[in-house]
C-alpha cells in the first residue's frame, strides 16, 4: 500500500489523520512485513482511527470485530443459521438424511463473522481487532490460530484460506495484559498523548474555525489536567470536543469561567472536576 514511511505520513493527512513518525513508521512495516499490528494505548488517542484512516488510503473494506467480556467463537469467527437451517429440514422430510445434511452445511446457510469476512475474497481489507484486552483468553487462541496461518477450518465445508490477506490492526487499552503468544505475531505501536505542537495541529485541522491562540491555550490547559492525578485525565477526542464547545459557545479565550462551566466536557467524574477546578491555576499554565 505504501512506498515509504513519507507516503504513510502524506496519504493518512489527507484523511484527517496526523501521524507522528513512530506511528508513520510502524504503519510502512507492518503493511511492508505482512504483519498484525497491535496498537496499545489510553482511550481516545487514535488508535482505532489509525484503522479507519488505513482503510480509507488503501480504498480497503474495513471489517471491524469490536470485541468485549463473554465474546466467543460463534460472535468472532462463524455460525450456522439454525433457524433457516430447521425450516430447510421441516421443507425436505421425504429426503433422505445425507442429502439434506449436505445441503444444510453448505454457503447458502453460513453466517461468516468478521474474522472469516476477512480472509474471504480477493478485495483489499482493513481487519481491526478493537479493544482485544476486553476479550476472554480463550479468544486469544482464535486469534492466533487466525493470525498465524490466516486461514480458517470449517468442519463441514472445509479450509478456507485467504487469498489475499488484510492488513490488520489490533488495539488495546491494556486493561489485561495480552498473552506473548499473541504479541510475538504482531509488530507493537504505543501511542500515548501527542506533545504539545502535534496536539495543537490536530486541533486546528479537527475544529478549523478556532483561532490560534486559543487552540494553543486550550492545549496547555490539557496538558496541565494530564498532569493531575485524576481518575480518568482527557484524551486527544476530549481535547478536540471542548475546542468545539468552545467554538459553539464563541468563546475567545479561555477564561476561569469558562473553564468551570465547560470542565464536563473533558472530565467525566464528578471527582475529576472538583479536583481540577480547585487546583487548575491558569495563570501558571
Amino acid at each position: 500500500m505504501f512506498a515509504s514511511v513519507d507516503e504513510v505520513s502524506a496519504r493518512l493527512a489527507e484523511t484527517g489523520y496526523l501521524a507522528s513518525p513512530a506511528v508513520a513508521t510502524t504503519v510502512f512495516l507492518a503493511d511492508r512485513l505482512g504483519k498484525p499490528l497491535l496498537v496499545e494505548g489510553p482511550a481516545g488517542v487514535g488508535k482505532t482511527e489509525l484503522a479507519k484512516a488505513v482503510a480509507q488510503v488503501a480504498d480497503a473494506r474495513l471489517i471491524r470485530l469490536q470485541c468485549y467480556e463473554g465474546i466467543d467463537e460463534s460472535r468472532a469467527l462463524y455460525e450456522w443459521n439454525h433457524a433457516k437451517q430447521l425450516l430447510r429440514i421441516s421443507a425436505g422430510r421425504d429426503e433422505r438424511w445425507d442429502e439434506t445434511r449436505t445441503d444444510i452445511f453448505s454457503e447458502e446457510f453460513l453466517l461468516a463473522r468478521p474474522l472469516l469476512t476477512a480472509i474471504r475474497g480477493s478485495e483489499p481489507k482493513v481487519l481491526l481487532i478493537d479493544e482485544t484486552d476486553k476479550a476472554d483468553v480463550e479468544v486469544e487462541g482464535l486469534l492466533l490460530e487466525v493470525l498465524s496461518d490466516f486461514q480458517v477450518t470449517v468442519p463441514e465445508l472445509g479450509t478456507v484460506a485467504a487469498t489475499r490477506r488484510p492488513f490488520v490492526v489490533l488495539t488495546s487499552n491494556a486493561s489485561r495484559e495480552l498473552s506473548e503468544a499473541l504479541r510475538r505475531r504482531c509488530l507493537f505501536l504505543h501511542i500515548g498523548f501527542p506533545d504539545e505542537e502535534l496536539e495543537r495541529r490536530i486541533v486546528r485541522l479537527k475544529v478549523p474555525g478556532i483561532d490560534a491562540l486559543l487552540a494553543e491555550s486550550l492545549v496547555r490547559v490539557v496538558r496541565a489536567l494530564r498532569e493531575m492525578d485524576l481518575r480518568k485525565v482527557p484524551s486527544v477526542a476530549e481535547t478536540i470536543d471542548w475546542a468545539r464547545t468552545l467554538l459553539a459557545l464563541d468563546a475567545g479565550t479561555l477564561d476561569e469561567s469558562v473553564v468551570r462551566e465547560t470542565l464536563g466536557v473533558v472530565l467525566k467524574h464528578q471527582e475529576d472536576v472538583v479536583k481540577a477546578a480547585t487546583k487548575l491555576d491558569l495563570d501558571a499554565v
